[in-house]
């Protein structure tokens, strides 16, 4: 009986130091660190690695160090060109400081998200249409920094913001196909000017150098002849220049002059 009494005090023994390991022995992987508390109060940050913590005394709260991905939902905002349009964001952060994560803030995830949702809107209607199409990596910029000031004292570090989607009625979308077609043609047209305004300089250029050589335009208007006939034309419509039947108009009215006389 005595020994049997023996065993089953061996045996509780036992059991209750499993139980007291179980529950003061933690691991942590490389990527997570423990906030520590001792009687309610903080006491340190420990890990990674095996962890020994005084059961009823001390409590451990886990947080990860990874980067972490974060959906913001559609916003709708007005620009500041009092345009409606809906934008989508995804931020990156991570937890650098785990004892500002759990003691400055409750749910460090949830607070990130809506500051992030509050930010966007108030950042991109601080601008036109235009910028926030045109300009997303300076805008992404603007997001960020924002954030950090505020997230900075929650231990939080915001790595990137990106804006994903940028959604516009079709109204608006109209809209702006018509300004960029309107674009598009007043560029063609000033390309065009600018081609006959070189065209016409090297023309000039060339007829004073064609007036120091009569010759030269005969053989001009030769070789345009001959360009012409390449094609098996059966007629051929050359304009013939006053300048080149001029001497002989000179030559008749002379005779004619004569002749009267």
């Amino acid at each position: 009986m005595f020994i049997n009494f023996s065993l089953v005090l061996v045996a509780f023994f036992v059991v209750l130091l499993a139980m007291l390991a179980a529950a003061s022995l933690r691991i942590l992987r490389e990527y997570e660190r423990g906030v520590v508390f001792q009687l309610g109060r903080f006491w340190k940050v420990k890990g990674p690695g095996l962890v020994i913590l005084i059961p009823g005394i001390q409590q451990m709260v886990r947080v990860g160090l990874r980067v972490m991905v974060l959906d913001i939902p559609s916003q709708d905002l007005i620009t500041r060109d009092n345009v409606s349009v809906k934008v989508n964001a995804v931020l990156y952060f991570r937890v650098i400081d785990p004892e500002k994560a759990i003691i400055q803030v409750e749910k460090y995830f949830e607070a990130t998200s809506q500051l992030a949702q509050t930010t966007l809107r108030a950042v991109l209607g601080k601008h036109d249409l235009d910028g926030l199409l045109a300009e997303r990596e300076r805008l992404n910029l603007d997001i960020q920094k924002t954030l950090e000031a505020q997230t900075f004292q929650w231990g939080i570090k915001v790595t990137n913001v990106e804006i994903k989607h940028v959604d516009l009625n079709e109204t608006m979308v109209r809209a702006i196909a018509r300004q960029a077609e309107a674009e598009r043609e007043r560029r063609a047209k000033v390309i065009h000017a600018e081609g006959e305004l070189q065209a016409s300089v090297k023309l000039a250029e060339a007829a004073e150098i064609l007036g120091r050589q009569p010759q030269a335009l005969q053989l001009r208007y030769l070789e345009t002849l001959t360009v012409i006939a390449a094609d098996k034309n059966s007629t051929i419509v050359f304009p013939l220049p006053v300048d080149v039947i001029g001497p002989w108009l000179q030559t008749m009215q002379r005779k004619l002059d004569a002749t009267k006389s």
